[in-house]
């Protein structure tokens, strides 16, 4: 086991004006490890999937033994989706004690900068979603919400919506660069929102959706939907051109066409696999690189699981 200890004094300090708490912020905040680096020192495994993208916004699906020991600072909130098998656990934070009963429909809360001791005496598989507090802010401020939000401590909390979503995460990486990134940085704002709903100190409340894309700007997103461009595919890139901000570009796309852009786009193509395994010959393991799979095994399971056919299986059945 091991523990957090406290900091050595510097003698030559002594006698001299105390910091400014201000500075003394800034220094404890660009300390802090993030959240993919401190979960790999406590839990002293890898990760089973791990996506970042340069912001530090990350999902990763862990299965590890069993935990005794303390989870430094993060610079990250940390929301985790609990799936394994029912256990008793403790949190200590401070002189706080939580005991809970981790169980699937869960989430736990780790707030940025927050530090607690865990006790779990049973193996683990969890889902985690590292969220910058920036972009945690982002979604407020484009949500027209007020005031700060300050997210909760949270051990073994029911909460099956955040656990569906972030679990759904673990299925959902596909092996294609731009289809896995649009997904991940649409489930980070809907995550977002729906912990500012839940799990804050002044729980926010979001206005329904009020139409969807004009014509134009409609026709445009799906044009860059259909490019052949990574960059044209982002989610920043898509909701910069409709003037929108990304959380109301994806309510008011999906408001246009009943798809997430996501969706969408994993729908076009999956239908553009589909002509090509029809009308021509071409290798399954080429049409895979065309449409942006890492692997032939990768875009084999993203048509499997959207088809319920091997794309060889679905070729001799439709010729």
């Amino acid at each position: 086991m091991t523990g957090s200890t406290a900091p050595m004094r510097n003698p030559s300090h002594e006698g001299l004006p105390p910091t400014s708490s201000a500075h003394q912020d800034d220094r404890a905040t660009s300390e802090r490890r993030a959240a993919d680096l401190e979960m790999a020192r406590v839990l002293r495994t890898e990760p089973l999937r791990i996506a970042l993208d340069s912001r530090g916004v990350g999902i990763a699906h862990w299965k590890h033994d069993p935990l005794h020991d303390v989870v430094e600072p993060m610079s990250h909130h940390v929301i985790m989706a609990y799936n394994g098998v029912m256990q008793r656990m403790e949190r200590r934070s401070g002189k706080s004690v939580a005991i809970g009963t981790f169980r699937p429909g869960v989430v736990i809360i780790i707030p940025e900068g927050s530090s607690s001791r865990w006790d779990i005496p049973k193996p683990v598989d969890v889902v985690q979603l590292y969220l910058p507090d920036a972009t945690l802010k982002r979604v407020a401020d484009e949500a027209g919400t007020t005031g700060p939000a300050h997210l909760l401590e949270r051990t073994a909390h029911p909460d099956p919506i955040t656990s569906r979503l972030l679990l759904s995460a673990a299925d959902s990486l596909e092996g294609n660069g731009p289809l896995d990134a649009l997904f991940r940085h649409q489930l980070t704002d809907l995550l977002a929102t729906r912990v500012l709903a839940a799990h804050t100190g002044s729980p926010t409340t979001f206005q329904p959706t009020m139409g969807g894309l004009s014509p134009k700007v409609l026709l445009r997103a799906i044009e860059r939907l259909r490019s052949d461009s990574d960059a044209d595919v982002s989610l920043d890139a898509l909701a910069s051109d409709a003037g929108l901000s990304r959380f109301h570009f994806c309510r008011a796309f999906k408001e246009s066409t009943g798809l997430s852009p996501h969706a969408w786009l994993r729908q076009h193509r999956l239908e553009q696999a589909m002509n090509v395994l029809r009308d021509t010959d071409e290798p399954i393991v080429s049409v895979a690189a065309a449409l942006g799979y890492a692997s032939q095994t990768a875009f084999a399971a993203a048509f499997r699981k959207l088809t319920g056919e091997t794309p060889s299986d679905w070729r001799r059945r439709v010729r």
